[in-house]
């Protein structure tokens, strides 16, 4: 596979680049399961680290693949090392009740970065009639210290799978972040009732999808949202690259998938998902790196500010 994702396991269809190993039904319930079969059934351990010219000891020290030798980082002395079926271990009750089905999982970055996609088992958001939003959960955690674990609720729209944000100031848009120390494990168990209480916040931030879906917007406006997005000043003469990325999300918001739906075509609903598409499909130099930054990186950031930018404009 690329370099950047290393491995994977899917349930559905085919992914982007056409490799992975594909999950069976039985195993959407059993993350012992998923995790050999997304190449995750690998350990990792700390390595001390020695100056190249005196050979001394220092403070820092690798984390190191056992199976193959990688270091995979270089992190601190409080580090505390925690396995890819132990980091997710915490979610199999979920599976096991089947509230939750397991979608995805995998490696990026040669290892580095760990990702569960899971769904849950709860009613989708309907923001109009033929478009849903269903309710997926991400939990990931790195082993080059770079990335604490994480598990954030992650909207995707059924009708073209772009990834959504979740509305500021929600509590569900902050992705709950546990450092690798020593209370780790401790704080996972902790986890699941925070998750419980989320999913409240995901039907406040429908609200604001469904409030979208009833605003019609103007072709001048929808220019004036787009620029907005990507931060292009009034009056700013903009380069040739920067017009192109404008025409692109531009002709996305008009004629994106499912964005010509007659229960929302021509409203901010549809001028937001055409920012979406472009983020999930389109930015980048590839899809591998595009879901690195949509998820861990800066089409996140820029996602959430394409909801804030829809929502202050609609009102």
């Amino acid at each position: 596979m690329s370099a950047q994702v290393e491995s994977m396991a899917f349930f559905g269809a085919v992914p982007w680049h056409g490799l992975g190993t594909a999950l069976e039904t039985t195993d959407l319930y059993d993350w012992p399961k998923a995790c050999i079969k997304s190449g995750l059934d690998w350990e990792v351990e700390l390595t001390p680290l020695v100056t190249a010219d005196t050979q001394a000891t220092v403070g820092h020290r690798g984390v190191r693949r056992k199976s193959d030798g990688r270091i995979l980082g270089v992190v601190g002395p409080r580090f505390t090392v925690l396995q890819n079926r132990q980091a997710f271990a915490w979610f199999e009750p979920f599976l096991e009740a089947k509230e939750a089905t397991l979608q995805t999982a995998g490696s990026l970055q040669e290892g580095s970065r760990i990702w569960v996609l899971a769904k849950l088992q709860r009613d989708p958001i309907v923001v109009a009639q033929g478009d849903e939003v269903e309710k997926f959960v991400l939990l990931s955690h790195g082993h080059d210290g770079s990335l604490a674990v994480r598990c954030g609720f992650t909207p995707i729209r059924v009708v073209c799978q772009n990834t959504l944000s979740m509305a500021h100031g929600s509590q569900a848009s902050k992705l709950i972040r546990i450092k690798h120390s020593r209370s780790v494990h401790k704080n996972l168990a902790a986890i699941r009732e925070i998750i419980n209480r989320t999913n409240q916040e995901f039907e406040a931030t429908a609200d604001q999808y469904r409030f979208l879906a009833t605003k019609s917007i103007s072709q001048e406006d929808l220019c004036k949202y787009v620029k907005r997005v990507l931060k292009v000043e009034d009056g700013q003469e903009p380069g040739t690259r920067t017009l192109n990325t404008l025409q692109q999300i531009i002709d996305l918001c008009e004629s994106g998938r499912g964005n010509n739906l007659p229960s929302v075509s021509g409203t901010y609903w549809t001028a937001y998902n055409g920012v979406s598409e472009w983020l999930s499909y389109k930015r980048g130099r590839n899809q591998q790196n595009r879901l690195n930054s949509l998820w861990f990186g800066d089409s996140a950031n820029l996602n959430r500010h394409a909801l804030e930018t829809a929502l202050a404009m609609a009102m």
